[in-house]
C-alpha cells in the first residue's frame, strides 16, 4: 500500500513559487539574477572568467566530454562526495548546467548573503526548499521545467553527500524525470571531490587532482512509464549501476539517510516504501 500511494503522489507534482512561473507559464529564475535562458552578468562571470581560471588552478580530468549532447535537454546523475560537487560539474561540462542548491544559500542578510547569493547565481544554481514530502516534490517539478525548456540539469540521486565515500542507493527521483520528459541521462563520475573538500572543510585544498567522467547517455524509455512504480525503481538501478562503473566506489547497499530522530521516522526507515 505504501509503494501504491507513492505511485499515486508522483503525477501530481506541485509548482513552487521559486523560481515562479510567468502568464505564459514559463520559468522565471528569481531576483532576476538570470533572464530565462540563465544568462546574466553574474552567470557569464562565472562560466567565462571563473570557470577557466578553476579550471587552470586545478587541472581536473575530464573524460567522456564527447559524450555530452550540445543541445537540448538533459539529466546529469552524478555520486556526490563533497561540497564542491556541484562546482565541479559545471566546471567541466561543456556547456551550461543548472542545479537546484537549498534556498538558506541564497536567504543570507548583509553583505555576506549578497556574495553567497552572486556566487551561487554564478554556478548556475536555483534556490528550493529541501526536504521530503511535497519539497521534494516541488524540487522535482522546477527541475521538470529546465528540462522543458531543454536545458541542462544536475541531480544526485543518493540524495545527499557520502560521507564515507561508498556509493549508496538510488532514489527515484531522477528516473521519474527521465521517464516524464524523455530526456536522455549522462551519468556522471566524481573522483577525488572529497578529498579536495572532505566534510566540515572551509576552504578546498589545492591537490590532489579531481578526476569527472561523463558516460554515455541512457535512454530509460524501455522501463516503462513514469507512473510505474517498478520502472522508475529499475530505471534507477540502471542509472546508479553506470554511476558506479564510472566512480569505481564500493556499494553501501543501502539509503543514504539521516538517523531516525523518533518512532515513527525509524518505522518509516523499516517499511518498504519509495525513496524519491
Amino acid at each position: 500500500m505504501l509503494n501504491a500511494a507513492c505511485d499515486r503522489e508522483y503525477p501530481r507534482l506541485v509548482t513552487s513559487a521559486e523560481p515562479a512561473p510567468d502568464a505564459a507559464g514559463e520559468l522565471q529564475p528569481p531576483d532576476g539574477a538570470h533572464d530565462v535562458t540563465g544568462i546574466g552578468p553574474t552567470y557569464i562571470i562565472g562560466r567565462w572568467v571563473v570557470a577557466p581560471l578553476a579550471r587552470l588552478l586545478y587541472r581536473p580530468r575530464i573524460e567522456g566530454r564527447k559524450n555530452f549532447p550540445r543541445k537540448g535537454a538533459v539529466i546529469l546523475a552524478s555520486n556526490h562526495l563533497s561540497f564542491i560537487d556541484s562546482f565541479v560539474i559545471p566546471m567541466a561540462a561543456p556547456r551550461p548546467v543548472r542545479f537546484l542548491a537549498k534556498s538558506s544559500y541564497f536567504d543570507g542578510p548583509g553583505l555576506k548573503g549578497w556574495f553567497s547569493r552572486q556566487f551561487f547565481y554564478a554556478v548556475g544554481a536555483f534556490p528550493v526548499q529541501r526536504g521530503a514530502g511535497q519539497a521534494a516534490l516541488d524540487a522535482l517539478e522546477q527541475q521538470r521545467r529546465m528540462l522543458d525548456a531543454g536545458w541542462s540539469t544536475a541531480l544526485y540521486p543518493e540524495g545527499t553527500r557520502s560521507l564515507d565515500g561508498r556509493l549508496y542507493k538510488g532514489r527515484t527521483g531522477v528516473a521519474f524525470l527521465a521517464l516524464q520528459t524523455g530526456a536522455p541521462v549522462i551519468p556522471v563520475g566524481l573522483v577525488g571531490t572529497n578529498e579536495i573538500m572532505p566534510v566540515g572543510a572551509k576552504f578546498p585544498r589545492l591537490r590532489p587532482r579531481v578526476t569527472v567522467r561523463f558516460g554515455e547517455p541512457l535512454d530509460l524509455s524501455h522501463h516503462g512509464s513514469a507512473d510505474s512504480g517498478r520502472a522508475r525503481r529499475q530505471a534507477t538501478d540502471e542509472i546508479m549501476a553506470a554511476i558506479h562503473a564510472l566512480s569505481g566506489q564500493e556499494l553501501a547497499n543501502a539509503y543514504n539517510e539521516a538517523p531516525a530522530s523518533n518512532p515513527v521516522e525509524r518505522l518509516k526507515q523499516v517499511l518498504p516504501h519509495e525513496r524519491r
